[in-house]
């Protein structure tokens, strides 16, 4: 199955169709007055639509198991076709839009199964998803395309050229998949008044984003919050939360990080793990939703 460790929890919804097409209308009345003689075809329909979608994982092999939270049949009856509407809610990492047209199908084949005793032209069409929502392919065209960011490892070993940095790199290449420009990337040692300096600099140069690497542990050395909590003009605890929350479920450790968000006027600071997974898992966690603060800060985007 595809991996979907990184992707966020968020509410999905999808909505399928199947066309349900009688040859005549004595079958239509049948199925009003409750006359057919295999039983009620919508209410027993119904509840196969309810099994069948419960277990489509079974069925798909690359389909993951997932909780269905709502599932809603409904039938709009015109001329001799009957639609079947199936919904499908969850809140999960992944879509529902698989689910939700496996339960139509199986709705629509068990009105066929119980009326091709009374009607030998029965035939199903258009099984389709009609809409679908939820998941960051939702957003990602509502973020401006005109921000920058400056990138800053804090780290006394890779300042002094004792160590590779692979965090900040993978800062950059998230940063680079959401359309976000990098005006810097720079490597400091974890000293307090650099980490403050080059936090005022950027912020005076118009820079959006200032994100850090590295200082969010509990060492002594450690002191990236510790620098930036005093010159923020607002801090962001939802982020914070986010990105222990992401971790916390991937690794137990997580809890000791101490993250840090906020502003300085217009621009955003972020103060992340300086692990590669860390730094990587906490811009998975937040990208690219958290730029729809920008909306807020600096109004509509320029495409």
């Amino acid at each position: 199955m595809v991996d979907i460790i990184h992707k966020v929890t968020t509410l999905r919804t999808a909505v399928a169709q199947a066309i349900v097409k009688v040859s005549k209308p004595e079958t239509i009345i049948a199925i009003e007055n409750d006359t057919v003689p295999k039983g009620n075809v919508f209410a027993m329909s119904k509840a196969a639509g309810l099994l069948g979608v419960k277990r489509t994982p079974d069925i798909l092999p690359d389909c993951h198991p997932l909780p269905i939270e709502f599932t809603g049949v409904e039938y709009v009856t015109n001329g001799l076709e009957i639609a079947v509407l199936f919904t499908v809610k969850t809140i999960y990492k992944t879509g529902v839009e698989v689910e939700a047209m496996h339960g139509a199908s199986v709705v629509a084949l068990n009105m066929y199964d119980m009326l091709k005793p009374i009607d030998k032209g029965i035939e199903i069409h258009a099984i389709k998803l009609l809409n679908k929502k939820g998941g960051k392919s939702d957003y990602k065209d509502k973020f401006r395309k005109d921000l920058t960011a400056a990138v800053i490892v804090c780290s006394d070993t890779i300042s002094a050229g004792q160590k590779e940095d692979k965090a900040g790199k993978a800062i950059i290449a998230k940063l680079e998949s959401c359309d976000v420009k990098i005006s810097d990337y720079i490597i400091i040692p974890d000293e307090k008044d650099i980490i403050q300096d080059k936090a005022k600099y950027f912020e005076k140069q118009g820079v959006d984003l200032i994100i850090y690497t590295g200082g969010t542990g509990l060492s002594g050395r450690d002191v990236t919050p510790e620098a930036l909590l005093p010159i923020l003009d607002r801090r962001i605890p939802g982020i914070e939360e986010t990105i222990r929350n992401y971790g916390q479920n991937r690794m137990p450790y997580a809890m000791l990080s101490r993250s840090v968000a906020g502003t300085i006027n217009n621009t955003l600071v972020l103060a992340l793990p300086g692990s590669t997974n860390g730094a990587k898992e906490s811009m998975d966690a937040i990208f690219p939703s958290v730029l729809h603060i920008f909306r807020i800060l600096k109004g509509a985007r320029h495409d």
